[in-house]
Parts: C-alpha cells; sequence; structure tokens
C-alpha cells in the first residue's frame, strides 16, 4: 500500500526540522548566497534539504523534485514535491524564532513546520488543520480592521517598488506584519492570525505548501502579475477583503 502524501510530506518536513533545531542559535552563514548578497545560505539549509530529498526517494522514489538548495529532480510518476527546507534562512542565521520548512505535493498535500513552536500545519487533500485542529482563516470585510502580514526581498531595485506599494497599504490597514518567513506568514493567514498576506518576489518552494493551507482554510488566493518594477507575487485574503487590498498592491 503506497504512502499518502501527506503522511510522507509530514515525515520530510520533521527530518528537516530535527536537524534545523539542533543548529538553531550557533549556525553561521556559508560563504555564498543566493539570489544577492543579502541572501544568505546556511550549511543548515543544505543539510535539510538532503534529509527531505532522502524522504521523498526513500518513500515516493517515482516523483519529481523541485527545492530551493538543490537541483531539480524529474519524475515518472506525474507528481512533483515543491520543497523549501529552511524558510526564513536570515531570521534562522540571526537567532530569531520566525522560520519553517515547506513541503508540498503539488496540489495534492502540503505541510509547513514550525519546529521553534512545535505547530505542524497540514493539508491532506480534503482539511487543513494545525497539530490536528481545524484551520479557519479570517472572515473579515472591512480593509481599515484587517492586519496583513506582506514580505520584502533581497534586490535594492525590487524594495523601492514595495515600499511603493506598502506606503499605500498602510493607510487603509490596521497594521502591517514582516515577519520573514513567507511560508509561515501564510500558514498564519490560514489559521486566522493575520487577516490578509501578499508578497511579490516570491518563488513556488516559498508558498507550495502555504498556499494549499489558505484556500482550505477558506481563504482566496490570487497570483499577482508582474510589473516593469516588481516580479510575480501572491496574495490571500478573506473573500470580503481580497478586491480591496488586490487593487492597491496589484
Amino acid at each position: 500500500m503506497s504512502v499518502p502524501a501527506a503522511a510522507i510530506a509530514e515525515e520530510a518536513a520533521r527530518a528537516a526540522g530535527v536537524i534545523l533545531l539542533e543548529r538553531f542559535g550557533s549556525e553561521r552563514a556559508l560563504d555564498r548566497t543566493k539570489s544577492s548578497p543579502t541572501d544568505l545560505v546556511s550549511e543548515a539549509d543544505l543539510l535539510a534539504e538532503k534529509a527531505i530529498r532522502d524522504v521523498l526517494e526513500a518513500r515516493a522514489p517515482d516523483d519529481a523534485i523541485m527545492g530551493e538548495e538543490g537541483t531539480d529532480t524529474p519524475g515518472t510518476s506525474g507528481r512533483r514535491w515543491i520543497v523549501d527546507p529552511l524558510d526564513g534562512t536570515i531570521n534562522f542565521l540571526f537567532g530569531i524564532p520566525q522560520w519553517a520548512v515547506s513541503v508540498a505535493c503539488e496540489g495534492v498535500a502540503g505541510v509547513v513546520l514550525d519546529p521553534c513552536r512545535e505547530e505542524l500545519f497540514a493539508f491532506d487533500g480534503e482539511r487543513a488543520v494545525v497539530n490536528g485542529e481545524p484551520l479557519r482563516g479570517s472572515t473579515r470585510d472591512e480593509l481599515g480592521e484587517a492586519l496583513v502580514a506582506t514580505g520584502f526581498g533581497y534586490e535594492a531595485r525590487v524594495r523601492e517598488g514595495q515600499a511603493e506599494v506598502v506606503a499605500r497599504v498602510l493607510p487603509r490597514v490596521r497594521d502591517i506584519r514582516r515577519a520573514g518567513a513567507a511560508a509561515l506568514d501564510l500558514a498564519w493567514a490560514a489559521a486566522g492570525r493575520v487577516d490578509a498576506f501578499y508578497e511579490r518576489g516570491v518563488k513556488p518552494w516559498d508558498i507550495a505548501a502555504g498556499t494549499l493551507l489558505c484556500e482550505a482554510a477558506g481563504l482566496v488566493v490570487r497570483e499577482l502579475e508582474p510589473t516593469d518594477a516588481l516580479p510575480r507575487g501572491v496574495i490571500a485574503a478573506p473573500p470580503g477583503l481580497i478586491d480591496e487590498l488586490f487593487a492597491l498592491v496589484a
């Protein structure tokens, strides 16, 4: 009998989480970066992704894998895993307990694991839960009362454009939160801890699991098309807020 995708996702995320917790508070950045000089990478990123890939190769050897740190692996099953072994690397390296592991089987199942708080946000194809309890996103419909999470890129030119957008949003909402880990932001949106989330420049591994959680928790997820100044992005918000917030950030 094949192992359910949700169970594989949890096993893979927990394997990475063990490695990351052991290193949290003492890790240092490697002498290389990702997208820019401010986009750091650590040995923990690499070890955590290896742990995830080891689980996936053992449990779902015919599936494709897309990961942030490793080479994309082709598959023959028609399924693809999208993994971020450590979302929130800067927080991790600075000792800030706001980072997560994201593992998704594209369109089928996904988990966001917060090892510091021992919270597992999971979507099994039908429902979204946190540590087994049902998730329900915000139902707020007044933008002025909304707590909105967002994030910023690493390139100066992109940040300039994002600053212009957040300057439009901030006067119209209750407040803005920038925590530094998109996967966890989306999980918290699914849990109703923030009313909505938007960010440009996110990669598939940042949002693959989180968007599944949000949709299952009753939020509307839309893609933000790229503009001359800003890259592609995503927005998740309650049905009563999505149109007004989308108009501000699109």
